[in-house]
């Protein structure tokens, strides 16, 4: 009788386990694409870029998602070296599996209107969101700044293995990757067939030019080191960098009007790395007074909640160029203290997800794509928002 009990219990456990295994995700082999060497489109250490691919069944068969990975960026030849010898610098140092979760998702419960299509994470080892394009390299440090020519490699590698015949695509990415999927989106849609259904989803990609606690404009400063160290000027809008600087067209409050594709926005008003990152940053908090409030939002300061809520407006007001003329456009804005959240299952679609108008952002991306209903949200100021899931930082 006692083992059938346990018996009975360790098979409740598996479940369990196995149920937690599903929601979490499910891992998807690596890609390498080997073939780009040739054509110079290689991480900053010179190997080859690389994606995972979960391909389409069914009824998704011809819908293509190209979801591209965040991480940051690197200004300069000292960041860029560091970062060659890992991850978001080369291949040779990722993982052979990720995990597909959220929008990536293949199981119709958790991910309703895309889990059936061709879905693609394509890894990011150039440190400048795709756009850099320099062609010669430096013997000593053998640095390739050659983003641009990676985009284009991959869409090529996955036009020929199907997506040329794609009645529906999506470019969007997290953070960095979120940037990317706003910076090449028309570049997405004109290699694409003229008979595709092309959109952008950017999620925690839309950076704003903020001053951070010293004053300074040091996002700023940092995009002028990116944007000339990788060459990336010939590869952002020009109807842009005609009008201003080079970097400023790295932001996209800049350059997003310019878009001419459908575009969803999906961004925390209280985005934690823009908190942590621009906002406050070490070089403007020597004294580490916002070391807790950046780690844990309900650990702030009432004088830092109010310097919080100052950068909620100004990122509200970045937006104002982004409706201009444009009903096919949507967004997602709530008053999270999160960065990322289309990845991650517990914030995609799940019965407690942060919601906006009733709708998780899973819900009002699927609707928005198919045109079911418009979905334009913007949620009222922290704290408000009792469906958040605030990142809580070691």
């Amino acid at each position: 009788m006692v083992i059938k009990k346990a018996c009975r219990w360790l098979c409740v456990m598996l479940v369990g386990v196995l149920s937690m295994l599903n929601i979490d995700g499910f891992y998807v082999d690596i890609t390498y694409l080997r073939s780009a060497v040739g054509k110079g489109a290689v991480c900053l250490d010179g190997s080859p870029p690389a994606y995972h691919w979960d391909m389409g069944s069914g009824a998704g068969i011809n819908n293509w998602l190209v979801h591209i990975e965040g991480g940051g960026w690197c200004n300069n030849v000292t960041t860029c070296l560091a970062r060659s010898s890992t991850r978001l610098g080369s291949s040779k140092k990722m993982v052979k599996q990720v995990a597909f979760s959220g929008i990536l998702h293949n199981e119709p419960q958790y991910n309703p209107d895309f889990y059936n299509w061709n879905r693609i994470k394509v890894r990011y080892c150039d440190g400048a969101s795709f756009t850099g394009d320099v062609e010669k390299v430096n013997s000593k440090t053998n640095l390739h700044f050659r983003g641009a020519r990676i985009f284009h490699a991959v869409i090529e590698d996955l036009l020929a293995k199907g997506m040329s015949y794609a009645e529906n695509a999506i470019l969007s990415g997290c953070s960095a990757g979120g940037l990317t999927s706003i910076l090449h989106c028309d570049n997405f849609k004109a290699l694409l067939p003229p008979s595709t259904m092309v959109k952008c989803l950017s999620d925690a990609g839309y950076f704003i030019n903020t001053r951070d606690l010293s004053g300074t404009r040091h996002i700023e400063a940092f995009y002028d080191d990116v944007v000339k160290t990788h060459g990336s000027a010939k590869n952002l809008h020009h109807s842009c960098t005609s009008k201003m600087k080079n970097s400023l067209c790295f932001f996209p409050e800049n350059m997003i009007q310019e878009i001419q594709a459908p575009v969803f926005l999906t961004n925390a008003a209280y985005d934690s790395w823009q908190i942590k990152n621009v906002l406050a940053p070490g070089v403007a908090d020597i004294h580490g007074t916002w070391h807790n409030c950046k780690l844990d939002i309900e650990k702030c300061s009432s004088n830092q909640i109010d310097i919080m809520q100052d950068f909620r407006l100004e990122f509200l007001s970045a937006l104002d160029g982004f409706f201009s003329s444009f009903s096919s456009r949507g967004m997602f804005i709530n008053s999270c203290y999160a960065h990322c959240q289309t990845e991650m299952q517990e914030t995609w679609l799940m019965s407690d997800s942060p919601m906006l108008n009733n709708k998780t952002i899973g819900e009002a991306i699927g609707d928005w794509f198919y045109e079911r209903s418009p979905f334009q949200e913007i949620d009222c100021p922290y704290p408000c928002d009792k469906t958040c899931h605030n990142r809580i930082f070691e």
